[in-house]
């Protein structure tokens, strides 16, 4: 009886050891959008990892990806969360019950601004004055899955009688949005489209002088960047179906508890974050276009 009893303790003990090493061990990986590639991702997401770790009491990472990695990692559940574009966002929901459970807010100049526009451009000796006149051109987007680098301007093009997939001269991918940007001035491409705010953090890092481009159907408007198409909600902070409710609930509470001159914030160039918005807009943009499951 008595080696029974202790055997019994042994293995309590041992039990409470891996409780607690998986306790330890517990960690949430955030898949984030590298929109500018991986060095440029981790810069301004990596902050924001260690602001969850701190807060949560739990170790958090940032997994930068490239566009094509985003669903193979979230069908695969090996990411705990996505930062990626709305559209990203209302896809992984349809297919894989993904949930927004934050909506990110930028910071322009110090003020919020929770929307962004696509930006159609051309260099601005080009021949292209409209829409019309990039029929028959070389148009490149960031990616045909990015939704301010393709899919808002996709939608715009169509409204107005261009399938950029049947009517260009090629329809091009530059994989970042730096990419498109320069393949526009260098002459790669004869029109390119980013997302807003673009061009101008470009400009501030010395990279390009806004005055060498022409911004097509340009949208004035009280947006604080030169935009072509209609506004649509921010990216959000998803959770993956197999995130567990209590999980994404402390998350989404931390990241809305967020300051605005908090590190996290300020390298992630935002002012915060609130509650997870509406999307209907983006669901009906990809319907538009047809894009992906909305082409049904």
């Amino acid at each position: 009886m008595k080696s029974l009893k202790v055997f019994q303790l042994v293995a309590f003990v041992a039990m409470l050891v891996i409780l607690s090493a998986g306790a330890a061990s517990a960690e949430f990986k955030i898949g984030v959008l590298a929109k500018r590639g991986a060095e440029v991702a981790i810069k301004q997401w990596g902050p924001t990892a260690d602001y969850l770790t701190d807060k949560l009491g739990e170790k958090v990472t940032v997994i930068p990806l490239k566009f094509e990695a985003i669903e193979p990692m979230v069908k695969d559940g090996n990411i705990d969360f996505l930062l990626a574009n709305s559209s990203f966002f209302v896809e992984m929901e349809k297919k894989y019950k993904a949930r927004a459970i934050a909506n990110m807010v930028n910071s322009v100049g110090g003020k919020p601004m929770d929307v962004f526009g696509g930006v159609i451009f051309v260099k601005k000796d080009s021949p292209i004055q409209t829409i019309a006149d990039i029929r028959g051109k070389k148009f490149m987007v960031v990616d045909f899955s990015s939704f301010g680098g393709a899919h808002m301007a996709w939608r715009l093009l169509l409204e107005n009688g261009i399938d950029p997939q049947k009517d260009t001269a090629a329809f091009l991918e530059g994989q970042k949005h730096d990419n498109v940007v320069l393949a526009v001035l260098n002459g790669v491409a004869d029109a390119g489209t980013v997302r807003s705010d673009t061009l101008e953090r470009m400009q501030e890092e010395g990279k390009i002088k806004m005055e060498d481009f022409r911004i097509i159907n340009q949208i004035h408007d009280d947006f604080p960047f030169v935009h072509s198409t209609q506004l649509y909600p921010e990216w959000p902070m998803v959770a993956l179906a197999h995130v567990g409710e209590d999980a994404a609930t402390k998350v989404a509470e931390a990241l809305k508890a967020m300051p605005a001159d908090s590190p996290a914030a300020k390298a992630g160039k935002i002012f915060g974050w609130k509650e997870a918005g509406d999307y209907a807009s983006v669901r009906e943009c990809l319907t538009v276009i047809k894009y992906g499951p909305f082409a049904q």
